[in-house]
């Protein structure tokens, strides 16, 4: 798994070690000037200025603490503190059981595509899936879910294009009840967060859903990872007008702006459930801090000591 979190991060990990490596050419010291640079490092790497100062400052104490004695000791350190930037809970949501799950997010994201395979691995770990397509704006999400639902032997409630998706959610939580799904996953239309009208009617499907739900309901956003800070943009506006539980960052791929992720999730306190980083069935992996923030600090930055900064 993380070779391929390595390999997605690969465009992120190349951009903050060109900044450190401009920064530690003018020696080891641990000054005000490095400070300032491992913070422009961090946001240049698309990490967001919020989580960029709340590690930089973090790790001041922590060089004060522990007596570092130089950039290279910090740096080893650091990958420590990125990690435990992320937000976190005790359990992730597609773990809970009974839970439904909405999943929310712009057009392109790959919410169906994710939704599909989520559906394939709670299928071979013997849950009882139901899909709800209520994806009814975009006839071609309708058909990739039911392909996916045949696929993987699971059940869908689908309706025509163009029906009431707040309608097929609730027929999808019936039909949850009588059968006793306990694993049901419904995608939605994407929605563009900059409209009011059709945020307002997203709102209007996960209300009712959490109102007429007797399992617990979870609201997912899909974020593709290559937009960036647009990605944080969204992540705003969807939190605000929905109150989102998790979040799923696709297309951790070799284009990626990868430290997108710790921008969204440390800004707005919502855990990282799972992230996508390739095309395959197995490519939809669960998230781990610790190995992302791995893949962020290369092993040139790591594997420095202070003998080869000497010589």
């Amino acid at each position: 798994m993380f070779e391929s979190i390595k390999q997605g991060m690969e465009n992120t990990r190349t951009k903050f070690t060109e900044q450190m490596n401009i920064l530690l050419d003018r020696g080891p010291r641990v000054d005000e000037e490095f400070w300032e640079g491992l913070e422009e490092a961090l946001i240049l790497s698309d990490v967001g200025a919020p989580a960029a100062f709340s590690i930089v400052e973090r790790m001041r104490d922590t060089a004060t603490r522990k007596a570092l004695p130089d950039a290279y000791a910090v740096l080893d350190a650091l990958t420590e503190e990125i990690a435990a930037t992320f937000a976190t809970s005790e359990v992730n949501v597609f773990d809970e059981n009974p839970v439904l799950v909405l999943f929310v997010g712009i057009n392109g994201a790959g919410k169906t595509t994710t939704v599909g395979k989520l559906a394939s691995a709670g299928k071979r770990a013997g849950r009882k899936v139901l899909l709800g397509s209520a994806d009814t704006f975009r006839a071609a999400a309708i058909e990739q879910l039911a392909e996916w639902a045949q696929r993987s032997e699971v059940d869908i409630v689908q309706r025509e294009r163009g029906a009431d998706p707040a309608s097929v959610c609730y027929d999808t939580i019936e039909r949850a009840e009588a059968t006793g799904a306990n694993f049901v996953l419904i995608d939605t239309a994407g929605r563009l967060h900059t409209s009011d009208d059709l945020m307002r009617e997203l709102e209007k499907v996960v209300n009712v859903v959490r109102k007429r739900s007797q399992i617990p309901v979870r609201t997912v956003l899909v974020i593709d990872a290559t937009t960036g800070q647009n990605g944080l943009n969204q992540a705003r506006q969807f939190n605000s007008a929905l109150d989102l539980d998790a979040l799923i960052i696709t297309k951790l791929d070799g284009t990626a702006r990868g430290g997108i992720a710790l921008a969204v999730s440390h800004e707005l306190q919502l855990p990282i459930a799972m992230i996508g980083v390739g095309e395959g069935l197995m490519d939809l992996q669960v998230f781990n801090a610790n190995e992302f923030a791995s893949a962020l600090i290369s092993e040139e930055l790591r594997g420095v000591t202070h003998e080869d900064a000497e010589a």
